[in-house]
């Protein structure tokens, strides 16, 4: 790849993918509302706001994928979703349709399903059962995915990631966890099949408890490498399971479906 956009930049996973994706093109486009610090040699920073549509435009000129961790990532009030997750979705896929239709890696999310139970195995077929507001951008940007692709041919792979960290961090993610190294290896399969279309994913590893079956994206050439269940015995020494009551131990969605709809300050 010439060009690789990556939006959400500044954040968490996006930093890491900043480090690990620099090989895979000769210019890193790295794009957030936050400051980006110092550019290297490969890399070029703008920042924006999703939200901006003559913005979003230029910024996806030029590029030849896009990797989109951008807009708000936790529950918030409505009107930064609304900006971030919903309008500058819209923005971004308007974009990709004026300047020749750049792969997407879409990141959705395990929020879309929130409220289906721990002790069930779904597959990305069954219906979305959202957690939140958060949860429903991610609906919308999905539902978006699907119809650019069906009327424009727009390409997306859409990934519902589980929770992308160095390593689990509490009970749940034992079954939700990503290695770094299995998205790497995803988005490297996004980017390079022949043919695409607009599959969903489930972003998660190859753990022994895992709620979500990822038969589907086989096609890819994907197979996750790690397990969230070498970390199990040392996590159990330093984390309390919770109350088997508590929406942590009984929702795919876990705190999610608890919070409440949040109000503008």
């Amino acid at each position: 790849m010439k060009r690789l956009l990556i939006t959400g930049a500044a954040g968490g996973l996006g930093q890491v993918m900043r480090e690990r994706l620099a090989p895979y093109a000769e210019i890193l486009r790295l794009s957030d509302i936050a400051a980006l610090g110092e550019a290297k040699a490969n890399e070029e920073l703008v920042q924006c706001d999703l939200a901006d549509a003559a913005a979003v435009d230029k910024l996806v000129e030029g590029c030849d994928g896009i990797l989109h961790l951008g807009g708000v990532s936790v529950e918030a009030p409505f009107s930064k979703i609304l900006n971030g997750n919903i309008l500058g979705m819209y923005n971004l896929y308007e974009a990709a349709r004026a300047h020749g239709q750049p792969r997407i890696l879409f990141a959705s999310s395990n929020h879309t399903i929130g409220f289906y139970k721990q002790d069930e195995y779904i597959d990305v077929d069954a219906p979305v059962r959202p957690d939140g507001l958060y949860g429903v951008s991610k609906c919308f940007g999905e539902a978006l995915a699907k119809l650019y692709f069906d009327k424009f041919g727009q390409e997306t792979a859409i990934v519902r990631i589980g929770s992308c960290f160095e390593t689990p961090r509490n009970h749940r993610m034992l079954s939700t966890w990503m290695s770094y190294d299995d998205f790497t290896a995803l988005i490297d399969c996004v980017f390079r099949t022949p043919m695409l279309g607009c599959p969903t994913i489930w972003g998660v590893s190859e753990n022994d408890s895992s709620w979500w079956d990822n038969s589907k994206a086989r096609f890819l050439g994907w197979k996750p490498k790690d397990n969230a269940e070498k970390y199990r015995v040392e996590l159990e020494k330093t984390v309390a399971r919770p109350d088997p009551s508590s929406p942590l131990a009984i929702f795919m969605g876990g705190p999610f479906t608890q919070d409440p709809i949040h109000k503008d300050d």
